[in-house]
Parts: C-alpha cells; structure tokens; sequence
C-alpha cells in the first residue's frame, strides 16, 4: 500500500486550539468484516489489532476524569471486539451516552446476530454506514451483497424501534463520495435518502451524516496509484472554509487508539501522528495526573474537514 503521508506532513494549514472534551472516541479494533475502498483506517477480515479490557477500563475512569458525557465507538467493526457488550453496559451503566459506528453487514455474519437487539437493549446510538442509496454504487465501494445485507440489517433496526418517533433508539446513516469528489450537500442528499429508502425499502432513520472521504490509508493509497492525488488534494484546499474551524470535531473529541495512545483525532491515528508538540506518543494513563495540550496537531489531510460544508465523524459542520 502507497503512503501517503509524505504529500501531507508540510501544509499551512490553519492551527487550532482544543475546546472541552465531551467525547472519547474509542478505537476497539481493525478488524472488519469487509474491506472497503474508501477506508482510511485499512480495516480488514485478517486484521488482528484490538483493545483489551484494561485499556476499556481505563478509558472509563478518564473519561470520568474529564468529565466526558459520550462514549464513540469506532473501529472495524466495533461488535468484533470481544469485550464491545461489557464496555457498552459498563458506560450506559455509568449514565454515558454511547454510539456505535456499525458496519450494518456485520448483523448478518454468523455469530454476529446479537448486535441489533443489544444495541436496542442498552438504548446504543446507531451510526450506519451505507454510502449510497444505490445497490451499484455501494457494491462497487464495499463488495457485491454489500447493498443487501445493509438493507436488511436496517429494515431489522427499524423493526427494533430505531427511527421510530419517541423510541429513544437513534438511527444515523453515514454517506462516502464513492470516488475522488467532495460529498454533496447533505440537506439535499438526506432528503434524497429519506425518500428513496421509505419508496423502495420501507426504511427510516433519523439523520443522514455527509463524510469527506481522507486521503490517508487505503484510500490515499488508492488516490496515488490512479494519479488522482494532487488533484483531489487541489479540490480539498480550493474548497476550505475558515468558517468551518470553529466546529472540527478535533476541538471537543479526543481520540483513543486501540492500544490506549492519544491522538488529536481518528484520522491522525491512522497517520500515528502523536499530540501536538509530543514525539512521542501519549498513553491514558497520562491523563491521570497531566492535563492535555491545548494545541492540536494538523497536516494536509485536515483540509479534509474544512472543506466545502465541511466534514466530520458527525457529518457536515455548516
């Protein structure tokens, strides 16, 4: 796989300072049932990396130290880790507002047919990716049978009461460009999605989040083996918007590893980018007796969620 990194480090991109962390972001693991094109943290079946239970624990009693109020669970698939149920009932039990972003095929993997009622059960956000309303399109992204499986994995959470008004379980469906292009504007894009799903599927949700593909891991590599890197990089820059610093997700969420180390976000996890000012990376257990940098770290794939509406783990920012 081709690095990108070099074409990233050195940027002008404008500094930013970190606000209050409301949020860890847990990475619990890269492995994945399906590996996609897109993916910038190159998950996959034959990954093995995964976060083990002390580091759980020890995340929890950070973030109580922070005084966090949701918990971000991201991977992977997140439910392939095999202590995702103990963390999830651990943090609701602690009064935690948790989200999961579900690969929503992973519902229909043997052994994995537990994730739906569990999720309901414990009232768990669910962040569903499905880049396209389009049987074509997401297969070409994600494998043939991708489209399919999705579906049903949605129509059996809508069956469970997520998107159902006063249901208290949340349903958000996450949208990637399916090439080297900026996502639409997601107002519209939702509005498409909502309609299209309910006529052809009977499918509801309650958001649709709009996601800038990154130029980093499989998709970086992607962008430099079909020549199209400079390019795309020329479209994240002309597009920037100073307007979209203020509501980065890097300024209130703080990104976890799954071997505990810090990062000022997802996408500087899979760059191993340390906080800003360090050489080195920073572990949990620092956060015990040492406050964070109020710098964050950023390089030419930040452009990446200031660009146009502007992106982030929840979607546009504008």
């Amino acid at each position: 796989m081709r690095n990108s990194w070099p074409r990233l480090e050195h940027s002008d991109f404008p500094s930013i300072q970190r606000g209050k962390i409301t949020t860890l972001q847990l990475n619990l693991g890269y492995r994945c049932n399906l590996s996609c094109i897109h993916c910038h943290v190159n998950a996959g079946p034959r990954r093995t990396e995964t976060m083990d239970r002390a580091t759980m624990e020890l995340a929890l009693h950070v973030g109580r130290k922070l005084g966090v109020t949701t918990l971000d669970l991201t991977g992977g698939s997140p439910e392939m880790n095999v202590d995702f149920r103990w963390l999830v009932e651990t943090a609701r039990a602690q009064g935690l507002h948790v989200m999961d972003r579900l690969n929503p095929t992973i519902m229909e993997e043997p052994g994995y047919e537990w994730v739906g009622e569990f999720l309901a059960a414990h009232k768990v956000e669910a962040v569903a990716s499905l880049p396209c309303y389009s049987q074509e399109n997401v297969d070409e992204q994600r494998g043939d049978g991708v489209f399919e499986n999705s579906i049903t994995a949605l129509k059996k959470l809508n069956a469970m009461g997520y998107a159902a008004p006063d249901s208290g379980l949340t349903l958000n469906l996450v949208y990637n460009p399916n090439g080297a292009y900026l996502p639409p504007e997601q107002s519209k894009l939702e509005t498409d999605y909502r309609r299209l799903l309910a006529d052809n599927f009977d499918i509801a949700f309650n958001q649709l989040y709009a996601i800038t593909n990154m130029p980093i891991q499989r998709f970086g590599s992607w962008l430099l083996s079909k020549g199209h890197f400079d390019t795309y990089m020329a479209t994240l820059r002309d597009a920037h918007q100073d307007s979209n610093l203020d509501s980065v997700m890097c300024r209130s969420t703080l990104s976890v590893g799954y071997d505990g180390n810090l990062f000022d976000c997802d996408f500087n996890q899979m760059l191993k980018l340390p906080l800003a000012g360090r050489k080195v990376n920073t572990h949990l257990r620092e956060l015990l007796d040492h406050e964070l940098p109020s710098e964050i770290g950023v390089a030419g794939h930040c452009f990446g969620c200031t660009a146009g509406q502007g992106s982030s783990c929840g979607g546009a920012l504008g």
